[in-house]
């Protein structure tokens, strides 16, 4: 039967648009957001919400998810459905829709509360800057694609009620900022698949790093991945004008400093070139943490798994602990996903932290899983 989308003139394919061009099971359609209160984030109080909607076709499975932290609490909440057909109604169940308002700028985000001590939000988002499309991103662990897909991304600002544990937060542009991504292709998504051959050639590491911040007047967007070796296979920095101009900026150079026996970042500088050949130096110091597998969904996560089938209608709400013992141990197993502050020149600025350095990373001294800063 064809789909809704297909009164549409967007084919790409021959197929009808109830269909992708690929039958791999691990292709998906994923919407990630950020909110962070630029005024508070040197507070102890201070609030960090990241949120995720995705599509996968190949596994007739659609989802979401919310996790926000404040102090040492992290708060999670999980929608998972069925996907009966591809279409413009961005929605799982009852509990989670975004509504599209303008295109590539203002978006609705809805995540329904359940309880006086969970989480909840309308918050409406509305880009300040141009979404830009990133690099083509692959990842391969030996002969097998492990990512292969297309993202853009942009910097913004909310607007509403985030609902956190018994409080009602007014949500301000004036201070509450943020990014979001859109990303589609390849990704390990579902139950796993089976291992194969892998088993006998297991990665000897992944190392990631994505900031994208927000300045007066600009955004500045990097994108980088390594080999354990150093050899670089995504590079992708460019300042975004708010008046649309995008500068490219070369080839970063970053240098971190990590906190003792970890290998949490507790700042970062990244040397970068502008257009006219002046440097441009971004100082990032990563503030409130959030643990993507810590009810996120996201590798490492032992609750829960993006596109992983739960039965129609299902949701699900957990309250973290972050002093757990049993949580703190997880948390230097996945990737965390930080609010940052930053300065561009000297210009303050803030937005996102995420950095991935797990196993061998010979550029910074890793040699292996192990491998902590002195």
């Amino acid at each position: 039967m064809p789909a809704p989308l297909d009164e549409y003139p967007i084919h790409q394919t021959p197929l009808s648009m109830s269909r992708v061009v690929t039958s791999d099971k691990n292709f998906y359609d994923r919407s990630y957001f950020n909110a962070l209160d630029q005024g508070s984030l040197d507070s102890d109080d201070s609030v960090f919400l990241v949120s995720g909607f995705g599509v996968y076709p190949n596994l007739g499975v659609t989802d979401a998810f919310a996790v926000a932290r404040r102090g040492d609490k992290q708060w999670s909440v999980r929608f998972s459905d069925a996907l009966e057909e591809r279409s413009m109604d961005l929605k799982v169940g009852d509990g989670y829709r975004i509504e599209v308002i303008e295109p590539l700028q203002k978006l609705r985000v809805i995540c329904e509360g359940d309880d006086a001590d969970g989480l909840g939000f309308d918050l409406t988002w509305e880009g300040t800057c141009p979404a830009v499309q990133e690099q083509p991103h692959l990842l391969t662990n030996g002969f097998r694609p492990q990512i292969d897909a297309s993202r853009f991304a942009q910097t913004g600002s909310w607007s509403g009620v985030l609902s956190l544990g018994g409080d009602d937060i007014a949500v301000t542009p004036d201070t509450w900022m943020g990014s979001r991504d859109r990303s589609w292709g390849i990704r390990g998504v579902g139950d796993p698949d089976p291992a194969g051959r892998l088993v006998d050639q297991v990665s000897e590491g992944f190392w990631w790093l994505y900031v994208p911040l927000r300045f007066d007047g600009f955004s500045i967007i990097v994108i980088m991945q390594e080999t354990p070796d150093g050899f670089r296979t995504l590079n992708d920095a460019t300042r975004v004008w708010d008046d649309g101009r995008i500068e490219q900026l070369g080839w970063p150079r970053v240098e971190f400093k990590y906190e003792s026996g970890t290998r949490k970042t507790l700042s970062a500088t990244i040397n970068m070139t502008a257009s006219d050949g002046s440097p441009v130096v971004v100082e990032v110091t990563p503030r409130t943490g959030i643990a993507l597998h810590v009810g996120g969904g996201y590798g490492g996560d032992p609750e829960w798994s993006h596109g992983q089938w739960r039965g129609r209608n299902w949701s699900d709400r957990s309250v973290y602990d972050l002093t757990d013992p049993a949580i703190a141990g997880r948390i230097p197993f996945g990737v965390s996903d930080f609010s940052a502050s930053a300065t561009c020149n000297g210009i303050p600025g803030a937005g996102l932290f995420e950095h991935a350095s797990m196993g061998r990373h010979d550029p910074t001294g890793f040699a292996d899983w192990s491998s902590v800063a002195p």
